[in-house]
């Protein structure tokens, strides 16, 4: 059996975040999303919780049968290890990502030659997307709820005190 990890902060989870999670499920028999801890991200650590962070991604990915969400505050390859992943899975947007995860790819390589690293490309309505456009947008009150799945949006809506419109 092939269990994936999808890691990353989802602070919040996005579409492009999503499209990346549901490639994956399609992928791998098992899909783990892996939502770091990452408390010195940012000049303020992450604007969500752990907890609620890791809520938001299961509310998300509920419809996908092979996909589950776990919160953890240690090294990737350590938390691989654990939930007896064999493959990283990474989105990419741009060159930029590329360069940082190759370099993260290498170390984690370095320190477990047998968790495999797999990228999957970003489709062009996701390359600009990143949690913390949203976030701006949001605390701007600009048109963000395109951009993350209904529990998020009405969660970013709570934060920064906005009337979340409903359809």
């Amino acid at each position: 059996m092939k269990r994936a990890i999808v890691p990353g902060t989802f602070d919040p989870i996005t579409e492009g975040h999503m499209d990346v999670i549901r490639r994956a499920s399609q992928i791998f028999d098992e899909v783990i999303v892996g939502v770091a801890a990452s408390p010195r991200k940012g000049p303020k650590g992450p604007l969500f919780s752990l907890d609620e962070r890791v809520s938001m991604v299961r509310e998300s990915t509920a419809s996908m049968e092979n996909v589950s969400a776990c919160g953890f505050d240690d090294l990737l390859v350590t938390f691989a290890r654990r939930m007896h992943a064999n493959v990283v899975v990474k989105g990419l947007r741009a060159i930029t990502d590329f360069e940082y995860e190759f370099q993260m790819t290498a170390m984690n390589y370095t320190i477990q030659q047998d968790l495999e690293t797999v990228f999957i490309m970003s489709p062009p309505q996701y390359m600009y997307l990143s949690s913390s456009v949203v976030r701006e947008i949001a605390s701007l009150d600009g048109p963000f709820k395109q951009f993350v799945p209904p529990c998020v949006y009405r969660a970013l809506c709570a934060k920064y005190h906005l009337s979340a419109v409903t359809e």
